[in-house]
């Protein structure tokens, strides 16, 4: 049974006495300096809903509730549902939106991740559109970034505004009527194109701008909210920002990640579009349409980086198996479908946490973010070095001194088109080509700053686990067929050693981090015969400690 906002006021009740907190709000929340909102109310605000242990096997937590531990970082996961009348416009990207109809009732959810205490807020909120490609709700930029997120204070609030992440035969409804069966977003059924997304998403908006006392942030007060969307969603916030916002006018800025067209040029809202190399490639949803950088408007595109990389593929399939019962293609120890190794490893992460803090600037003080090459186009598409690398650009260290040949492409069934590839040097190739270990690190160390001075890395770069990650697999690769006594005891300590430096590189104790790495130099010395792949080994292990030692430095 649906439930809408007039319809469910006794069930609304019902969950305040569990809960606890509800509101209502007296006033809209002040929108963007120098904008108005006037046309956007804010909803009815439920919450939060309780939440149960997402590993004891039931269903009564959020959906895809995060396994990362805020707890441990000063953070909290909480669940709202948000009511209310909403607007539906028809918007096609290129002008503003009319008016079809107003007065839909509709309840949907939101999920914020928060720092606990006000003091640790830095006042951004990251407001994503959940992706809907799956038929379900993902939030692709928060597995992406947010390790990032948390460092730096931001808080993260996911919407679901589309009816597929509702309504489909796996989406929230389906997944625990107990817990979703009051969420609507088709008016009791009779809006199903999807029309009250735009204005369902501007009053979740403004329910996280709202400051009343028992507000989705609690004592927390948004100075700055960014939309963000990744594929689909971010064509869906392409849409929003060309044709809804210039009427809605509740977010501060949009970074589109992964897709989204040309911009209006007479907008008011910054907007920043971030694509990888398989994004310009095959043009996906309107990503190739370049345009000049000009005051409100950034673009960057990532060489070497794929639309649904490894960072994505590991992070949110272990969540998958857990609360939809499958991996996403390309998750180790899984049947690999690709023609190549799926998803790349380029992290292309780094670059969407360093957006994020420019955007933070240029809403806040007007600080611009930097330009940033574009990736060097033939005739037949990309361009390409001797080893099949992108050309042009942001160059990250792992495309500028390679071991992995990282590429946008793939081919193969489902969505491997949009993996991409990463496929290792072999280690006979990489002897060959890096001689001089202290010259490789000297490299990765050279290429590592330049992107840092250009603007494209943020300042804890040198915290990302995927540094550490990285290494543990060239170690766990290069070990598997030792067969020298006790190996298999030698690898476990090394790369105990590596994941308690990246513990200790995410709290930002760098210092730690290094003396970890170093301890698991000193037992990798005893690992393997074959003098190429311990050179392999040896030189990943050296390549952190340069990353390491860099950001220390730059503090």
């Amino acid at each position: 049974m649906t439930l809408t906002t007039r319809a469910s006021a006794a069930a609304l009740g019902a969950a305040l006495l569990l809960t606890g907190t509800t509101g209502p709000t007296a006033a809209t929340p002040s929108p963007p300096e120098g904008r108005s909102a006037a046309s956007v109310p804010t909803p009815e605000v439920v919450g939060p809903l309780p939440a149960g242990d997402p590993d004891d096997g039931g269903r009564n937590h959020p959906f895809l509730a995060t396994d990362y531990d805020l707890a441990g970082h000063g953070y909290v996961e909480e669940e709202f549902l948000i009511s209310g009348e909403a607007t539906s416009y028809a918007a096609d990207g290129v002008g503003d939106a009319s008016v079809r109809s107003e007065g839909h009732d509709y309840t949907t959810r939101i999920v914020v991740r928060r720092p606990s205490r006000p003091s640790a807020f830095n006042g951004t909120v990251i407001a994503e559109w959940y992706n809907v490609s799956n038929q379900w709700d993902q939030e692709v930029d928060w597995f992406q970034t947010h390790e990032h997120l948390v460092r730096q204070g931001y808080a993260w609030v996911g919407v679901s505004a589309q009816r597929a992440g509702v309504h489909s035969a796996t989406g929230l409804r389906a997944w625990n009527p107990d817990r979703y069966g009051s969420l609507d977003l088709t008016d009791g059924g009779t809006i199903t194109d999807d029309s009250l997304s735009w204005d369902v998403f501007s009053q979740a908006v403004q329910a996280v701008r709202d400051t009343s006392r028992h507000a989705p942030l609690g004592r927390l007060r948004a100075d700055e909210v960014i939309a963000t969307g990744h594929s689909q969603s971010a064509g869906r916030l392409w849409q929003y920002v060309n044709s809804v916002d210039p009427i809605a006018g509740v977010v501060d800025a949009v970074v589109l990640h992964g897709g989204g067209g040309a911009i209006r040029p007479d907008l008011a809202t910054p907007v920043f579009k971030l694509n990888s190399e398989t994004d310009l490639a095959i043009n996906l949803l309107g990503a190739a349409q370049r345009q000049p950088d000009t005051d409100l408007l950034r673009i960057w595109e990532v060489a070497g980086a794929s639309h649904g990389d490894w960072k994505l593929i590991t992070d949110y399939g272990r969540l998958r198996i857990r609360d939809v019962g499958s991996a996403p293609g390309g998750y180790p120890g899984t049947p690999q479908t690709c023609d190549l190794p799926s998803g790349s490893r380029l992290p292309q992460h780094l670059v969407q946490g360093a957006v994020y803090d420019h955007v933070t600037d240029w809403v806040s003080d007007g600080t611009a973010p930097p330009s940033a090459p574009p990736i060097d186009l033939t005739g037949d598409g990309v361009a390409r070095d001797d080893l099949g690398l992108a050309t042009g650009g942001i160059r990250l260290a792992q495309q500028e001194v390679p071991t992995r040949i990282n590429s946008g492409l793939n081919t193969g069934p489902g969505f491997c088109f949009l993996d991409g590839s990463s496929v290792p040097i072999p280690d006979g190739d990489l002897a060959q080509r890096y001689p001089d270990e202290k010259a490789y690190v000297a490299a990765v160390v050279s290429a590592a700053r330049a992107a840092v001075e250009a603007g494209h890395l943020p300042a804890d770069f040198a915290q990302d686990p995927s540094w550490f990650t990285d290494a543990v697999d060239v170690v766990r690769d290069r070990s598997t067929d030792n067969a020298r006594p006790g190996a298999a005891i030698v690898t476990r300590l090394l790369v105990n050693r590596l994941e308690r430096a990246q513990a200790a590189a995410d709290v930002g104790a760098l210092a730690t981090a290094d003396r970890r790495v170093r301890q698991a130099e000193q037992l990798a010395d005893h690992l393997l015969p074959d003098t190429d792949a311990t050179a392999s080994i040896s030189r990943s292990l050296a390549g952190v400690r340069g990353i390491i030692g860099l950001g220390r430095r730059l503090r």
